[in-house]
């Protein structure tokens, strides 16, 4: 467990490295040819805002597993070029939220009653005590909207709401229409909601959905003049070119701003010459608090990344979680080997793979176990590393379609938590299914493989028969793999009935050695046999 250090981190966060028993080194100021040349020989890496994880950065990234920035966002690592490596990436936004939140409060405060004018005038030489220029307004009993109800736009509003403040908010994907037990109604339509508030605070993620949220049209004509403007969140959010405008047309009365479209700002930028405006360096997460637990949770989110799978503050892995309670772990495995199962059984040129599911502790882990499933489906078939951060990008970009259907009922005939798999190869090829389940005994097992029912474990070295139901045929595929010195460990077989009134079966043997082609040619070459695949998977834990 090598780790890489690349900026200045909290000591708590070396000292949990060093008790996790993690070998890792401080390499801080690396530009970007040296960074690139030292992630290579790591595990992990840990940031905060200074390195800048760039596509270059990762174009060779050698046992790179994960990145953590110590912090909120990741504006400063190529995700896409992350992502299509396969590897994780994670940010520390809970350890900041309260001083994030604080930070936006306090923002709102000290523009409401023009502190820092007012400390200024003070502070003047000679000093000045010009109490009527520095008249503010009253918090309580206005309105706050509050913009994005994440982690920090709750911790706000529910601090605004005890302030005596009355709280709206807008949040496109929130789908209920209040939020914190209904004490914070939710609006669909941005300018309904704007032209209501008396404060307004952004709590959002930067990008293409929230760039100029608060623009030039809005500013002008759907704000109430007395509006005040917080913005603790992304600079993008806000025009503030627009803002700085509004101010001097008195369109809006007042804007506090800890962030910045380019920071730091230009030397002339306009606000700076705004009237009532508050200005700070990004400095919503920058407390002694918040930078000791930023630094302690991003060594911890690699080191539990590293040891156990588990996945914490990822921005990049799509909801799933390796980490499951002892009663779930199983189905992991099993989705991991129908994965593999029907990668030997399946042509190659996949155009869906889908995925059903019935009961409780399989329908909450959908995308997890589809990803897992593909990853082993696609494995034999590239060559750059697949994992289950990578998987769904490099299936889409090959034009495989991924699907998770929940079920309201498991398949006719079978009871319990049901997992199901479907390679499709297109319209006018085959497809082929396989479900499954875990017992109390907590083994993963096979119950059926197309429309062979049968109840086996799948482990170690497999073969599968397609034949003809005819007499003979298990006898010669006995002689078969022993006249090979291959000895069968275990056989399942399965008998169907087709429309056409034939019969066909289908063996699954499992085998001590790994069948020779010389034995799968032996065996595909007689008129009885219908086709033979073979696959290696891991043996039984």
């Amino acid at each position: 467990m090598r780790i890489l250090v690349a900026d200045k981190l909290a000591q708590e966060g070396l000292d949990y490295l060093k008790q996790a028993g993690a070998d890792f080194d401080v390499k801080v100021g690396l530009k970007e040819d040296e960074l690139a040349a030292a992630i290579p020989a790591y595990d992990g890496l840990v940031v905060r805002s200074g390195a800048k994880v760039t596509p270059k950065c990762l174009e060779n990234p050698g046992s790179l597993k994960c990145i953590a920035r110590a912090g909120v966002g990741v504006d400063n690592i190529d995700l896409p070029t992350a992502t299509q490596k396969g590897i994780l990436v994670m940010n520390t936004a809970e350890a900041s939220t309260l001083s994030t939140a604080e930070h936006a409060l306090a923002l709102m405060y000290a523009l409401a009653r023009k502190i820092p004018a007012a400390d200024a005038h003070v502070k003047s030489a000679p000093p000045k005590w010009e109490k009527t220029k520095y008249e503010g307004t009253q918090l309580a009993g206005k309105t706050l909207g509050v913009v994005g109800l994440g982690r920090i736009g709750k911790t706000v509003a529910i601090r605004a709401l005890a302030m005596d403040m009355h709280v709206i908010g807008f949040d496109p994907f929130v789908s209920t229409p209040d939020v914190l037990d209904g004490r914070v109604k939710l609006f669909k339509d941005f300018d309904e909601f704007l032209a209501q508030l008396d404060v307004v605070t952004f709590h959002v993620p930067g990008g293409a959905t929230t760039k100029h949220l608060l623009n030039r049209d809005r500013l002008m004509t759907k704000c109430k003049p007395n509006l005040l403007v917080v913005n603790d969140a992304r600079g993008e959010v806000v025009d503030e070119f627009a803002l700085a405008d509004a101010l001097k047309e008195k369109k809006i009365a007042g804007a506090a701003i800890d962030v910045f479209a380019k920071e730091p700002p230009q030397t002339d930028h306009p606000l700076f010459a705004a009237p009532n405006v508050v200005l700070t360096p990004h400095l919503g997460a920058s407390t002694e608090e918040a930078q000791t637990a930023v630094s302690l949770e991003a060594c911890k989110y690699v080191v539990a990344y590293l040891k156990t799978g588990e996945i914490r503050g990822a921005v990049n892995a799509g909801g799933i979680k390796l980490d499951l309670p002892a009663d779930e772990a199983p189905f992991a495995s099993l989705a991991q080997r129908i994965g593999a199962l029907l990668s030997s059984i399946c042509e190659a040129g996949y155009k869906t793979i889908t995925l059903r599911a019935s009961g409780t502790r399989v329908t909450k882990h959908m995308n997890t176990l589809l990803r897992l499933a593909t990853v082993e489906l696609l494995k034999p078939h590239l060559t750059e590393n697949v994992n289950v951060i990578n998987v769904e990008h490099l299936a889409r970009s090959r034009g495989i379609e991924l699907v998770s259907i929940p079920e309201s009922a498991p398949p006719q005939g079978l009871v319990g938590d049901i997992l199901g798999i479907r390679a499709s190869t297109g319209a006018n090829r085959d497809s082929h299914r396989i479900l499954g389940t875990v017992y109390a005994d907590a083994l993963p097992r096979v119950l059926r493989i197309d429309d062979y029912n049968m109840d086996m474990v799948p482990e170690g070295n497999m073969v599968v028969i397609n034949n003809k139901d005819m007499p003979g045929v298990i006898g010669f595929v006995g002689t078969t793999f022993g006249n090979a010195k291959v000895n069968i460990a275990d056989m399942v077989i399965s008998r169907h009935l087709n429309p056409d009134g034939s019969a066909t079966a289908l063996m699954v043997i499992k085998t001590d050695q790994i069948p020779p082609d010389s034995l799968i040619q032996a065996l595909t070459s007689a008129p009885q046999i219908l086709s033979v695949r073979s696959a290696t998977l891991p043996p039984r834990k």
